[in-house]
């Protein structure tokens, strides 16, 4: 049975997105199924308090375990993004996991989790319609990144978080989120670089003139969608409460009256301007997949004006989740049989090996 939760609408613009990636045919030569990269770690499950909540995650060590580790906390993307990094619209995904073997090869733990709507952790102590704010999953991050810094593996004075997508924003707040040991290193992984409602007004203007342009949708009703979107955006921007009746026939699941706090919030945060805030002297790797569909260069080039000091990797041929995309007639679609690029790793490790100490 999906589940029905405010992370899952209020990120639907996640799902849009899927149907956008897998419209553009993504895809690679190779057949079977892809080998994951980096190295398999030894890893633990584990379980942590939120509010009222018991998130369940994965903590994970490189394969000889060993203490004083640099650690990352892995924070998902929009929508209900499990610890693997997988949802229902790209169940084999495995954004995080595949992260998660990275840093185990280069000798760092980490930490992914369930947020709540997702995975083991569900609605936890939660109605399963009941409205969660914005507040309750920065309070998740914060919780669970006080989790890793407690292990007795972790060198508690080299964390990092690494945000994927949506959770790029909860990594740049995070140095107001937690209580100690603020991160040393951010790794924003395929991050916004605009406001949140103007990358799902892009991603739903995008979807809609793909459908007019196959003949799905016809001029006139593609631009009434569009309108209508916009009208939405800009009641919620203006503090709004718009009533079923007033929502986009076809997007009522995202603007819907449970949902519109979420969104207020969290497209309040202009991601250029949290950048500008972070602490002096916090290292920040920017990455990007040049054939990510959900995330445009401009996006990126924008964020890292807030940036001047960040480092930014283009990782070429890659998508939204950072697996390898080919536009060849007949190539493979499936998120399991497209290699995770292998572009990452060294871009990764430069990075930690100068502020984490490898």
């Amino acid at each position: 049975m999906p589940v029905r939760s405010p992370l899952r609408a209020a990120a639907v613009s996640a799902l849009l997105a899927a149907l956008l990636a897998t419209g553009c045919s993504p895809g690679t030569d190779d057949s079977g199924p892809a080998e994951p990269p980096g190295i398999r770690p030894q890893q633990s499950e584990v379980t942590f308090r939120s509010g009222p909540d018991t998130l369940h995650g994965t903590f994970a060590l490189p394969p000889g375990g060993g203490g004083d580790l640099p650690a990352a906390l892995i924070v998902s993307g929009s929508g209900p993004t499990d610890r693997d990094g997988n949802s229902p619209g790209r169940p084999d995904a495995g954004t995080n996991k595949n992260f998660a073997r990275l840093l185990a090869d280069m000798g760092v733990a980490s930490l992914r989790y369930d947020k709540l709507g997702s995975g083991e952790t569900g609605m936890a102590s939660r109605e399963e319609d009941a409205a969660v704010g914005y507040g309750v999953f920065a309070q998740e991050v914060a919780d669970a990144y006080a989790h890793l810094a407690s292990r007795p593996e972790v060198d508690p004075s080299r964390l990092i978080v690494l945000g994927h997508s949506e959770g790029a924003l909860f990594a740049l707040r995070a140095h107001e989120i937690v209580e100690e040991h603020p991160p040393r290193a951010l790794v924003l992984a395929a991050p916004p670089g605009r406001r949140y409602l103007d990358v799902v007004d892009r991603q739903i203007t995008e979807q809609v003139r793909r459908a007019e342009a196959a003949g799905s949708m016809d001029y006139a009703a593609a631009d009434q969608a569009l309108s209508d979107v916009r009208t939405a955006v800009a009641g919620i921007r203006d503090g709004d409460e718009l009533e079923e009746a007033d929502l986009p026939q076809g997007f009522g699941g995202l603007f819907a009256p449970r949902y519109q706090d979420f969104l207020r919030r969290i497209d309040a945060m202009d991601p250029v301007r949290l950048a500008r805030g972070l602490p002096a002297g916090t290292a920040t790797l920017v990455l990007w997949g040049t054939a990510d569909s959900q995330i445009a260069r401009g996006d990126v080039d924008r964020l890292m004006t807030g940036l001047p000091d960040g480092e930014r990797a283009d990782i070429p041929g890659a998508d939204h989740v950072f697996r390898r995309y080919s536009d060849a007639p007949g190539a493979e679609a499936l998120d399991s049989r497209r290699r995770f690029s292998p572009d990452v790793a060294p871009a990764l490790r430069t990075f930690l090996e100068s502020e984490t100490g490898l």
